[in-house]
């Protein structure tokens, strides 16, 4: 045995170790306003206690973990703390690059650790339902501020004239639709239009009417509605699957559903996993084991806990297009989603006549 390559392996543990322990305190900050009171400038941790209206112990505790951790600085001299204002852009703001809000997902699926391991022994899965209803919040903000900075300005015109499709009036509908943020964004920019949205979760659902209801918008309708049984009539023109495709249990099901569900010559636009479906080829993918510890503890596990497919969220580029294929579609073109590393963006159509 190399005695060096063992110890650094184990320093390696550790550093492991140390970033899930952090990751707890971001959500912390994220949750708690930290980060915005600390990023308005230098303070002790009594005056970063008073911005934010917590307590001061805890605030003092969670500033000693992040300064050793490096992420806020210490002057000892002033025994002041500082967001430095590069850490800052990461950890503020309400658009897609505060990746603070990524720090929620590692925290959550924590939770499911006893139930994926008993189907390690047992088979199966963890349901969906045990997620709930804090998956739906955390989905919500993970890609809100990504929706809003790039869907209509930067995805839409990826799919050729489907911008001027909808500017004109057309039927869309979006699987997976979760709380419904992008169908209300859409519904907003493209009033001729109407969109529904189609979610699992009632919780989603009712998220989703409330944000439509107070918006104004007349255009947008959501229904409670496991995609697999999306119905064929009336067609839709458009169909949308942002991010929900690889969770399934019955994956080929719903591609084939939404196939059916388009009119002649309608376009589905699928966003999903910016991976390779063979595991050699995300070796130098730097994202690869979040996908895979990701898929491991929820997107795999749900799918399998009712008997499904369990695809994962790892299916990969190669996987998805010949599902597409299988599904009936074609001419399908894959394009990097702007704002997005995670994703990919599939633009494809249904054959104007029939196959």
């Amino acid at each position: 045995m190399d005695q060096a390559r063992a110890e650094e392996f184990a320093g390696r543990l550790f550093e492991l170790y140390t970033g899930g322990l952090l990751t707890s305190l971001i959500d912390i900050g994220f949750r708690t306003g930290l980060f915005e009171a600390a990023a308005q400038g230098p303070t002790t941790s009594a005056g970063l206690a008073e911005r934010a209206g917590l307590d001061e112990r805890y605030v003092r505790e969670w500033l000693g973990a992040l300064t050793t951790g490096g992420i806020i600085e210490y002057d000892g001299s002033g025994r002041t703390y500082t967001l430095p204002p590069e850490h800052a852009a990461s950890l503020t703001g309400a658009g897609g690059a505060n990746l603070a809000t990524s720090s929620q997902i590692v925290v959550l699926l924590a939770e499911q650790v006893d139930g994926v391991t008993r189907a390690f022994r047992e088979g199966g899965g963890v349901p969906y339902e045990r997620f709930q209803p804090r998956f739906t919040s955390v989905m919500d903000g993970l890609g809100r501020g990504t929706y809003d900075e790039f869907l209509i300005e930067a995805w839409l015109p990826l799919a050729g004239d489907l911008t001027a499709h909808l500017a004109r009036g057309i039927r869309v509908a979006d699987v997976g639709c979760g709380t419904g943020h992008c169908v209300n964004l859409m519904a907003r920019a493209y009033p001729a239009s109407t969109f529904a949205g189609y979610d699992l979760s009632a919780g989603a659902i009712d998220r989703a009417r409330a944000e439509a209801a107070e918006l104004g918008l007349t255009n947008a309708t959501f229904e409670v509605l496991d995609v697999a049984a999306l119905p064929p009539v009336p067609a839709f023109d458009a169909v949308f699957a942002i991010d929900a495709i690889h969770d399934q249990a019955a994956p080929a099901t719903v591609l084939r559903r939404v196939y059916e569900a388009l009119a002649p010559g309608g376009v589905f636009f699928m966003v999903d996993i910016n991976a390779s479906s063979d595991l050699e080829s995300n070796m130098d993918n730097p994202l690869a084991p979040m996908l895979y510890a990701i898929s491991t503890l929820h997107c795999m596990t749900v799918s399998l806990a009712s008997g499904g497919a369990g695809l994962g969220t790892v299916w990969g580029r190669e996987l998805a297009e010949r599902m597409l294929a299988e599904a009936g579609f074609l001419d399908t073109s894959v394009h990097d989603a702007p704002g997005d590393p995670l994703d990919l963006v599939y633009v494809t159509y249904k054959p104007d006549e029939p196959r």
